[in-house]
């Protein structure tokens, strides 16, 4: 229905809390947020702090590059912090959303390729992935076989593999990339792009931070 509604509106991007709410849809974990225009709007009592604070719109895709994520912020900070982002971005809602822990960052995407059709990929994530480039692909739909090759083939695969002892959840990963691919099948006439970046990998469970999504 956010696929649907967001084409109807003749918009081709969706804004991260429409991807994360998609992403619930399709039973893919993403973390707790709130979206607000004024800070008395957010609901202190369902955040755990140290928060993140984000613009939040379909037309801002590359929020770290035009200073629209503060990251860190606590409870005593968050009035002043938030009054800095709104004045940056005064027409533009924020997404306040609670710390997260994590042993891995990892990416995973769609991409509509003009000779393969749908895509998924699957590779080192954050902020330097575009200058690492240490990412492989399939053809949509993947087998949870598929999946586990994929994990194995990035150069960064002692990263997931225990590398110095570091624990993260390889079953949490693998089941975060089946459901990006179900998604992708559903929508495969509809998907330009997708980015799920980071996935914060734990020693238990993985959780979807940042999201975007490019419709054709």
């Amino acid at each position: 229905m956010i696929i649907e509604s967001v084409l109807k509106e003749g918009r081709k991007s969706l804004a991260e809390n429409e991807v994360k709410e998609l992403m619930r849809e399709a039973g893919i974990p993403t973390t707790d947020f709130q979206v607000v225009t004024k800070v008395e709007d957010i609901d202190q009592k369902k955040l755990k702090f140290p928060v993140v604070l984000k613009v939040c719109s379909p037309n801002i895709l590359h929020k770290t590059d035009v200073g629209g994520v503060i990251l860190d912020v606590a409870r005593d900070q968050l009035e002043h912090e938030f009054s800095k982002l709104r004045e940056r971005f005064p027409s533009e809602s924020i997404l306040v959303e609670s710390h997260q822990d994590r042993r891995a960052e990892v990416i995973v995407g769609l991409i509509n390729d003009p000779t393969f059709g749908l895509t998924i990929m699957f590779g080192l994530g954050g902020i330097y992935t575009e200058i690492y480039k240490d990412v492989t692909f399939r053809v949509v739909p993947i087998k949870k076989e598929d999946a586990e090759e994929m994990l194995r083939e990035i150069k960064a695969a002692p990263i997931l593999e225990g590398y110095r002892k570091i624990k993260v959840d390889r079953d949490a990963i693998i089941n975060v990339m089946m459901k990006v691919s179900a998604l992708g099948e559903k929508y495969m006439d509809k998907i330009a792009e997708m980015d799920l970046n980071p996935v914060f990998v734990k020693e238990k469970g993985a959780v979807v931070v940042d999201a975007k999504l490019l419709l054709r």
